[in-house]
């Protein structure tokens, strides 16, 4: 591709993405300080995926989703993961109507575009595989009949990290339908005294719908289009690859730590990241740095770690640092 046609995809780029500054402004009304989580979830959604948040309660994570709904005027559904939860009370089930003597459908919450999975590690598997099989495949079956989710179709799991008692974590296969898995911390100091003073004077400002599905919809295919070289695709390949044998890269010492590495949907998930962070950044091309900017959220649900670098209290954050120091950047 030459310099004349990367310059076009730029100018169309800057001229597509003008909403993402919008629906920020929007969203910051309410969600104080949390840029970061702001920017994951409008990763997700506009990549097509779903994110897991992780962080300790309070942090605005179920406010976040409602106010990324209420700004793009989609239909929001909250469920609250319990023990006792079972597929049908996430997917719905068929009742039986006496007087006309039928089966009819009763859908359940996850029809919608923008849906909370609170406490995800609260359920039963059972209850987990049915909101991660509308995941993948977008699609759910009750009954005999076959219904298509609602699109744009974004799935926030969040999981408390505190807690281990009575919860059922996520198996390694299932988290890798996750596109992104991001840590949530505490705000700053400051931010945390407007919060602190706009929840003792009641003075939160209403959110607009300022962004259509439609829009949502078509930035996702604009994204498409953003230009990625075939050096950024070698590094993203070399990135991936470093999980699985670290030893060709210089990175001997990871063999011990790493049970598995990444799996094809890595490669997939950070070249998708990737574009749709330049695409945020109003750029019709890709940089290493967007690589780099998305990577801990794409591979650290991907990496599975051993005993022996729990007992060296090695993170799949740190071995994702020691790569990304050590795989060459184009």
């Amino acid at each position: 591709m030459d310099s004349l046609e990367i310059k076009e995809i730029n100018e169309k780029i800057k001229q597509e993405s003008a909403f993402v500054d919008l629906l920020s402004l929007e969203m910051n009304k309410v969600i104080i300080g949390q840029k970061y989580m702001i920017e994951r979830l409008l990763i997700a959604l506009l990549g097509n995926g779903h994110i897991l948040l992780e962080g300790v309660p309070g942090l605005a994570k179920t406010l976040a989703i409602n106010t990324l709904s209420k700004a793009i005027s989609g239909k929001f559904s909250r469920i609250q993961f319990t023990p006792d939860l079972l597929p049908s009370d996430v997917i719905g089930t068929t009742v039986y109507n006496m007087p006309k003597n039928e089966f009819s459908i009763k859908k359940g919450p996850i029809f919608g575009n923008f849906i909370l999975a609170d406490e995800i590690n609260r359920a039963p598997a059972k209850v987990q595989s049915a909101l991660l099989e509308a995941m993948q495949e977008r699609q759910v079956t009750i009954g005999d009949e076959t219904f298509a989710m609602d699109e744009p179709f974004l799935v926030l799991a969040t999981q408390n990290p505190v807690e281990q008692e009575g919860t059922y974590p996520l198996p390694e296969a299932q988290v890798d339908r996750f596109m992104l898995k991001t840590v949530i911390d505490y705000p700053k100091q400051e931010d945390e005294r407007i919060i602190m003073r706009n929840s003792l004077t009641d003075s939160h400002q209403a959110v607009n719908a300022v962004v259509s599905l439609e829009e949502i919809m078509n930035a996702r295919s604009v994204i498409k289009t953003v230009y990625m070289d075939e050096k950024i695709e070698n590094y993203i390949l070399d990135i991936i690859f470093a999980t699985r044998y670290p030893e060709r890269f210089g990175l001997d010492h990871l063999s011990a730590l790493i049970s598995f590495g990444s799996s094809p949907r890595g490669s997939i998930n950070l070249a998708t990241a990737a574009k749709v962070y330049a695409f945020i950044k109003r750029r019709g091309y890709v940089v290493p740095e967007d690589v780099r900017a998305v990577c801990h959220d794409v591979l650290r649900h991907r990496i599975g770690i051993t005993y022996e670098a729990e007992a060296e209290d090695v993170s799949s954050e740190d071995i994702i640092n020691q790569i990304l120091n050590k795989v060459e950047v184009p």
